[in-house]
């Protein structure tokens, strides 16, 4: 059913539970799993580029290398792999680019006015443009 599964990460608690189910999901059919980081461009002004990627790049290091020990704990092939860009549209090219057939990733669930705040998610911009299946693990704040 699966043979690539692309795992989005950004280290947090519902990155964690998109990631369990997708290492879940690469043992029982023998997947293998690509863990993503984006470094989003849009974090920073030129003026504080060179620090803030650096430190983005750091934590992603810290995200992708938790998924590659689920999935060692499931007996789970893993690639890791850092892009920059727009995360949504970073995630959905390295989904064409790493042939995958599902998308697992994390959701905050956000509603209300916290949801028009952040003015959408990576997560439902995935969804919506993908065309793969995207299974979201959401976790409430």
């Amino acid at each position: 059913m699966y043979d690539a599964i692309l795992c989005p990460t950004d280290g947090s608690a519902g990155s964690a539970a998109a990631t369990e189910q997708a290492c879940g999901l690469a043992a029982l059919t023998g997947a293998r799993v690509h863990a993503l980081f984006v470094v989003d461009e849009g974090i920073a002004g030129a003026d504080e580029w060179d620090v803030v990627v650096e430190r983005e790049e750091a934590r992603g290091e810290r995200a992708l290398y938790a998924v590659a020990e689920a999935a060692a704990a499931r007996g789970v092939e893993c690639e890791l792999h850092l892009r920059r860009g727009r995360p949504h549209e970073e995630i959905l090219d390295a989904a064409a680019d790493y042939g995958v057939d599902l998308i697992a990733m994390g959701t905050h669930g956000r509603t209300g006015i916290g949801r028009f705040i952040a003015a959408g998610s990576v997560a439902e911009r995935v969804v919506r443009y993908s065309e793969l299946p995207v299974l979201t693990a959401h976790v409430g704040e």
